[in-house]
C-alpha cells in the first residue's frame, strides 16, 4: 500500500521549495513493513555511523530464591544510520515529545518519581 506523505510542519510544503531546490513527492510503501515493540534502546557510535539496538528489558527468573534478580536486554532490531539521519531523527523525536508533553504533561524519566506521582494521584 503506497501512501503520500506531507512534509513536517517545520519543512517547506509542496509549492514552497527553497530557491535552487527541486520539489519531490514522497510515496511510502508499507507492503513489507514489520512492527516491533521496544521498551529499551542502546546506542553505539562509530566514526561514520550510529547504531541503535532496540529490544525488550526482561527480568530473568532466578534459580535461587534469595539471589539478586537479573535483567536481560533481548535485542530485536538494530538500526544503523549515518550522523545526518541520526540528527534528523533526534530533532523529529524532540518535536514529537515536546508536543506530547504540551498536551499530556511532562514525562518523568526517573522511575522512582513516577511511582510516587502515580501513587499519590
Amino acid at each position: 500500500m503506497a501512501e503520500e506523505v506531507n512534509p513536517p510542519a517545520d519543512e517547506p510544503a509542496s509549492g514552497q521549495a527553497q530557491p535552487g531546490q527541486q520539489q519531490i513527492r514522497l510515496r511510502m510503501d508499507h507492503r513489507e513493513m514489520s512492527t516491533s515493540y521496544a521498551n529499551m534502546v542502546m546506542t553505539h557510535s562509530m566514526p561514520n555511523e550510529v547504531l541503535l539496538d532496540f529490544g525488550l528489558n526482561l527480568v530473568a527468573p532466578s534459580a535461587q530464591p534469595d539471589s539478586q534478580p537479573e535483567m536481560i536486554f533481548k535485542v530485536n532490531d538494530r538500526i544503523i544510520m549515518n550522523y545526518y539521519s541520526a540528527k534528523q531523527l533526534a530533532i523529529t523525536l524532540s518535536q514529537v515529545i515536546r508536543r506530547h508533553e504540551e498536551q499530556f504533561g511532562e514525562l518523568e524519566l526517573d522511575v522512582s518519581r513516577r511511582r510516587k506521582d502515580a501513587g499519590g494521584a
